[in-house]
């Protein structure tokens, strides 16, 4: 993703910490000039080249940075936290530093746990991208940032298979030269979740490690984070990143072999195909997820093709495809498609379908199918909502009591020194 815009570049020394991976610490900066100092006070202390990218600041952030020794890169105009990552990014690869770990300017972070990222980047596998899951204990971490956390997750576990406990964590380590091969198109808030999802598409190795979080009390927070236009960003990308998972076309791989444990879903062997639909496991939140889309799609008027549909849809999303399979059979004829005739023709008339004559529900096809699509995009998503609801409630009592069992009989210390060995 290129430049359009003159980079201005400052530079103070030439650093190496001697680790199995070179490594550059970037703080992408934009209004924060009470907090960036202390922030790379810290990162200098613990022994790692430091670069600031200075996005657009209008608050001469960089002068308290006058008498540090640290790199910076000034962007004229602002464009978001992604311009200013790529642009360190760049400079990364220039530089010759395999990896980059990212820290956000106000504070959030504490540097001195880079340190853990770049530990599990060098003992695990390589390229990856390592996240630094926050542990939002605080009393003074807002409710928003919460169900902003859970919320993100979801989509990206769906997106991309993997279930990753902080997605929205600006704290990461990234392999460089992966990084600037992706074909990103977001800049701003948004940026670091489209990276993600597309490394991981890309074949790049995904892991977290636990860091440490500050959250100032609210009335000391700064926060850039536009609730509605950012929120629209967000919104507009999930959305293209679930077409595109959907789509049965290959990603563009930037590492010659890719990091995954998906096996495809269909094989040579029919029994081997079964056996591959048949052995997955599922927590019970995503049991229930799967269940939820084998009732909305086996609402819908997908006539002689629904379970092929839930198969398919439950493969890209790496779902339980016999839960969903198993939940749409709640959905045949004649209650739920009647259903959902009888809704859509209320929504396109005002008044429900009370005639039953040939005349009106065989003779009228197109228009009963029309009332069943419509009607479908509403009794789908409730129903599939109370069976989820049903068989989550049901999975996780079925988990504890299992549990229960196993460690009264003593059989659960057995069972972790057998899966440890």
């Amino acid at each position: 993703m290129g430049s359009d815009t003159p980079e201005k570049t400052t530079m103070k020394g030439n650093h190496t910490n001697g680790r199995a991976l070179k490594t550059l610490v970037l703080i992408p900066l934009y209004n924060h000039a009470d907090t960036v100092a202390e922030v790379v006070k810290k990162a200098i202390s613990a022994g790692y080249p430091v670069l600031v990218v200075d996005d657009g600041s209008t608050d001469n952030g960089l002068i308290s940075l006058k008498n540090l020794d640290c790199q910076t890169i000034i962007l004229p105009e602002n464009r978001g936290k992604g311009a200013a990552i790529l642009a360190g990014a760049r400079y990364a690869a220039e530089n010759g530093f395999e990896a980059l770990v990212t820290l956000d300017a106000d504070g959030q972070h504490n540097p001195l746990e880079a340190e853990a990222l770049i530990a599990e980047a060098e003992q695990g596998t390589w390229p990856a991208i390592i996240i630094g899951a926050r542990e939002m204990t605080q009393e003074t971490v807002p409710g928003s940032s919460h169900f902003g956390k859970n919320f993100s997750n979801f989509w990206v576990r769906l997106e991309c298979g993997r279930s990753l406990p902080d997605t929205q964590s600006g704290m990461r380590l990234y392999p460089v030269q992966e990084l600037l091969l992706l074909d990103l198109q977001r800049t701003r808030y948004d940026f670091e979740i489209e990276l993600l999802v597309k490394a991981v598409w890309a074949g790049v190795d995904a892991r977290s490690v636990s860091v440490s979080v500050h959250y100032p009390p609210a009335d000391e927070r700064i926060s850039h984070f536009n609730k509605l236009i950012d929120n629209w960003r967000l919104t507009l990308l999930h959305t293209s990143l679930i077409c595109r998972r959907l789509m049965p076309l290959p990603y563009k791989q930037v590492i010659a072999k890719k990091n995954t444990t998906e096996q495809p879903l269909v094989v040579k062997n029919p029994w081997q195909t079964l056996k591959n639909i048949c052995k997955e496991s599922s927590s019970p939140f995503w049991l229930a997820v799967a269940v939820w889309f084998g009732v909305f799609l086996g609402a819908l008027p997908l006539i002689a093709c629904h379970t092929i549909a839930i198969i398919y849809v439950a493969y890209r999303f790496q779902l339980n495809k016999v839960a969903a399979v198993a939940a749409s059979q709640f959905c045949m004829p004649p209650l739920v498609p009647a259903l959902c005739i009888e809704v859509g023709y209320y929504l396109r008339n005002g008044e429900f379908l009370l005639d039953l004559s040939w005349d009106r529900w065989l003779l009228e096809i197109p228009q009963r199918l029309w009332d069943w699509l419509l009607g479908s995009l509403i009794v789908g998503p409730v129903l599939g909502l109370a069976f989820a609801t049903l068989v989550y409630w049901f999975s996780r009592r079925f988990s504890i009591r299992t549990a229960r069992k196993l460690s009264d009989n003593g059989l659960l210390p057995k069972l972790f020194a057998i899966f440890k060995k």
